[in-house]
This record gives structure tokens, sequence and C-alpha cells, in this order.
């Protein structure tokens, strides 16, 4: 234990930090509006990082690199899909969204907008997008409280049930105290931290094998295939890695940060901004796991760990190559990682909870005060529900990350996508995408057709459903009057 005193010290440290600026976000957060969406006051860079933290989980620091290590660039696709996908998402729905939510009925949350832009009365569009959102996101919850759970059991030799509660309560304390603004000023250190930690440890590993060329050598040696980027791919196996992309349109915390922003004329500066970093932190997440196979083949002695777990490649290197103070600080890029994408996406959870459930049916005249506290008080809810869910870390739900990845992109990425560019979608062009996208994902992934991952034809089908259905009907004169509105709002400003 005494070799990871630096290191608890650190993430004691680092833990602090992040509680205590839940409690400086607490001082400005007055209302439903900065609980959840931090009264749209976000400035571009926080804008950018927190959508990039937000987004990038644990994965980006194990399970990526893991891949890298093992299979060798042939997995970097995904990469590639990401990148371009949420470079369109910037490009085509950020400044859109923003405008679009605030000419309709200043919506806080998806189900809001939905609700608003499609003059839905029955409430029907509000219930479905927001149970949708629960049920994938509580998924997506339990997975990040495991993620941090074999963070701190690996780390620190805890036994599994209190790493459980080690690595979510901080978490839970800060998401809980200060809602968005506390989320998304944790997101910007956090990106800081994750950006630090990808561009130094590649170049450490670099010298410590001697170099560029010798690395490549080394690496060539273990196995020439390694730089091939077609090796054991097939077409349909790159076109659904690059599917992951799509996921972009439809995932609710990242586009909760583009509803935040300060204003439309801040996007493009985020943009530049967030896209910088994403294309450091997954380069320097391939290059990690690439240059692992040239130091772990020339030290096998200290690659038992990685040998039998390769997605410690990061956390082993860290260890090894760093003074125990900066394999301290590494190894909090990995809890930063975990921590910013499950805060985001407990938020989101009790978002849906308080604004479109509890707000919308429960108590429509309830003061700010009672929301805010509502909206606490489901952030726990969320919490101790995923907990549960993880508390068997075996557990199949946890499998089921991408699955919630493609439900979210196919049943609300093209709804999204079309609403803020197509002024005649309708409101049963909304509803028939949402299940469409839904149905195909769920029957697809069953049926395992064609080998394809399921956002793909998820995504044509609800695109599709919205386009057909939409064309039967005809948007409001409001509706269409406010889209045009938005839209004005939007050039003029962008």
């Amino acid at each position: 234990m005494s070799a990871s005193n630096p290191t608890l010290i650190t993430f004691v440290i680092y833990i602090a930090a992040m509680v205590l600026i839940g409690f400086m976000a607490y001082r400005s957060t007055n209302n439903l509006s900065d609980y959840i969406l931090g009264g749209r006051s976000l400035g571009s860079v926080v804008t950018a990082l927190s959508a990039g933290a937000s987004d990038m989980s644990g994965w980006l620091l194990m399970g990526l690199p893991g891949a890298i290590y093992m299979s060798g660039l042939s997995e970097s696709w995904i990469a590639i899909g990401l990148i371009v996908g949420a470079y369109l998402n910037w490009l085509f729905v950020a400044g859109r969204l923003r405008v679009q939510t605030e000419h309709n009925g200043d919506a806080l949350t998806l189900p809001d907008y939905f609700s608003s832009r499609f003059e839905d009365k029955s409430g029907l569009l509000r219930i479905i997008s927001a149970v949708v959102i629960l049920v994938f996101f509580t998924i997506y919850c339990a997975s990040g409280i495991v993620a941090g759970a074999r963070l701190f059991e690996s780390t620190f030799g805890m036994s599994y049930e209190t790493a459980l509660w080690a690595g979510a309560a901080a978490t839970i304390a800060y998401t809980f105290v200060g809602g968005f603004l506390a989320v998304s000023w944790t997101d910007t250190v956090q990106a800081t931290l994750m950006i630090f930690a990808l561009i130094l440890t590649p170049i450490i590993v670099l010298l410590a094998t001697g170099g560029v060329d010798t690395t490549f050598l080394a690496i060539e040696a273990q196995d020439p295939s390694n730089f091939d980027m077609l090796k054991g791919t097939t077409f349909i196996g790159i076109i659904s890695l690059m599917g992951w992309g799509l996921g972009y349109f439809g995932q609710p915390h990242i586009l909760a940060r583009f509803m935040a922003a300060d204003s439309v004329k801040s996007i493009a500066k985020a943009r530049r901004i967030s896209m910088t970093w994403m294309i450091l932190c997954l380069g320097g997440t391939v290059a990690v796991g690439f240059f692992g196979i040239a130091y772990f083949s020339a030290h096998p002695e200290v690659a038992g760990p990685v040998t039998e777990n390769h997605e410690r490649v990061f956390i082993e290197l860290a260890k090894i190559l760093f003074n125990p103070w900066v394999a301290g600080v590494l190894l909090s890029a990995i809890l930063a990682a975990v921590m910013s994408t499950l805060s985001c996406q407990l938020l989101v959870c009790s978002s849906a909870l308080t604004e479109d459930f509890y707000k919308a049916f429960l108590r429509k005249n309830a003061s700010q005060v009672e929301l805010v506290w509502v909206g606490r008080a489901m952030v726990l809810v969320v919490a101790l529900i995923a907990i549960a869910m993880a508390a068997n870390p075996d557990n199949r739900v946890l499998g089921l990350v991408s699955y919630a990845w493609a439900g979210f992109g196919a049943a609300f990425g093209p709804v999204v996508l079309i609403s803020v560019i197509w002024k005649k979608m309708t409101r049963d062009g909304a509803l028939a995408g949402i299940l469409v996208g839904a149905i195909t994902v769920i029957v697809w992934k069953h049926f395992e057709l064609l080998g394809l991952y399921e956002i793909i034809p998820g995504f044509i089908f609800a695109s599709l459903a919205i386009y057909f259905v939409s064309l039967m009907g005809q948007p409001s004169a409001g509706m269409v009057q406010r889209f045009e509105a938005a839209e004005k709002d939007f050039h003029l400003n962008k």
C-alpha cells in the first residue's frame, strides 16, 4: 500500500477539489434552469471541454488503448468515426439547437424541446422520450460506476463493494449540490487532466522504448500486421465502427451542453476547441496502446497485469514510467473520465424526472426552490438504482453500453437533426422517428442481422419514417413561424 500512498493522496486532493467546485456552483444555483442547464451561461471554453469530457468516459483511457494494444491500428476506425460524427454534430446541430430550444418555450430538456417544438398537447412525446432517457441512462450510469469501482479496486486493493461506493460518492456529491454548473466546471478541469495525461504518456513511452524508429521496429517485430488498418476487418465491420459517430446527434448529455451555451456566437469557437481536444485525446489514446506493444515486448517481466487484462495498459505504463506523484495525477485522469460522464448522465436523468414528469404532470405550479430540491433528490434516486445494478459487476446490463449509445443515436438523433433543419417536420413524424429508431435497434440487435451495428439501420429507418410521416400531415403556422424566427436568429448571430 505504501507505493500507492502518493496515488491515494493525489486522488483525495483531486476528489476534494471536485466537491469544492460543487459547493462553488451551489452559490450560483437559484432556480431549476440554473440547476439543470446552468442558466444558459456557459462560455465557449466550458461548452467545448464539458461536451468533450461528458462524451469520453473511462473507455478513452482503458477500453480503446487496450483494444489497440491487442490488435494494432485496425481498432482505430471507431476513433475516426467518432471524430467525424462529433464534428458534424457541432456543425449542424449545436448552434441551431441552442436557438431552437430558446424559441420553443425556453426548453430545458430534450423531451421539453420536442413537446414545445411540435406543440404536443397530449404529452405523449414528452413521456416516451423521457422514458427512453431514464431506461438507457440508468444503464449508462451503472457502467460508469463499475468503471470507477474497478479503478479503485485495482489501484488501492479495495474490495469491489467498498470501491463501488468510494468511486461513486464524490460524483454524486458534487452533482447533488451544484447541479449543471458543477458538472460543467468540473468537466472542464477533468478534460484538461485527460488531455495532459494523453499527450504526456505516449511521449514518455516513446522515449523509454528508444525513440520513434526503435519503437516502430519493435512493434513490427512483434507482429507486422499491427500497422495494417484493415487487419481482420470486413467492409461491414469498418462501417459498423464508423457508425458510432452517428450516435452523437442523439446523446442528451452532449446536446445539453449546446443548449446551455451563453449564445450562438460561442458555438463556432467552442467547436474548434472541442474538436482539437478530441483529436489530440483520441490520437494520444491510440498512441498509448500502440507504443505499449513495443514497451511490454521489450520488458516482458512487467507485462503480467497487461497480459491478464489488456485494458490496464495505460494504468501500468503510468505506474512503471512515472514518479508515484505524477502517476497519481495521470491515474486521476481515468477517474476524471469516469466522473465527468457519470455526473452528466445522473443530471440528465434527474432533469427528465423533475422537468418532464414532476413539473409537467404532478406539480405544474411548483416553486423554483422546490423544483431544485426535487432535482437533487432525483440525482440520489437514480444514483442508488445505478449502484444497485452495478453491485454485480458481471451483470449483463453492463454489456449494454453500445446498445444504449445506439438506442439514443437512432431514437433521438434523426429527430433532433431533422427538427433543427426542416421546418415541415410534424409531431407525428417525430413520434414515428423515436419509435421506429428504438424498435429497429432492439430488433436488429436481437437478430444480429448482417453483423451490422444496429445504430446504422436504426438511424436510416427513423429518418425515413420522420420524412414520410411528416409529409402526410402539415405543421401548424405557429410551428413554422417559430422555426423560421429561430433559423433567422441563428444566421444573424452565428
